[in-house]
């Protein structure tokens, strides 16, 4: 009979093999999603999503618009995820905001394009324009507002 002490590794001992491998990996992507601009991206959707009045004020003047209405149908309210699955782009220092999201109605779908400059914490709209998307039939670009 043998009557060997038998050690046990620690937790350490017996996994730094891949935790150290792996911690190095996790670092290198952290690093390369800082200094691509991937980070800016997230950002700016972090943004969009806390200033609902860039999206709902720019709404309110798409539903009167006659030309909208009759090929949309009634719009419903912008969504978290359409601004997710949006563009945002955020310049001059936060004042300024080119943005691309989806919009439904009742009758179609569209793209809702903004571009506006931020005064005195409010937005002032360059431009509201509506691509109509679906139906098909019914592709056009419609300029809701359009500033010189």
């Amino acid at each position: 009979m043998n009557n060997d002490l038998i050690t046990n590794k620690n937790w350490w001992q017996r996994h730094k093999r891949w935790f150290v491998p792996t911690l190095g990996i996790v670092c290198l992507v952290i690093g390369l999603l800082i200094s691509s601009g991937l980070g800016a991206i997230g950002s700016d959707v972090t943004r969009a999503y806390t200033d609902p009045a860039l999206y709902e004020d720019a709404l309110t003047q798409v539903k009167l618009h006659p030309e909208v209405t009759k090929l949309l149908g009634t719009i419903a309210p912008i969504d978290k995820f359409a601004i997710l699955e949006g563009q945002i782009q955020y310049t001059n220092d936060d004042q300024t905001v080119n943005s691309t999201v989806r919009i439904n109605g009742s009758k179609g779908k569209a793209k809702l394009d903004i571009s506006a400059d931020r005064v005195q914490n409010e937005w002032n709209y360059k431009t509201i324009r509506v691509r109509i998307v679906s139906p098909t039939e019914h592709n056009q670009t419609i300029e809701v507002l359009q500033k010189k």
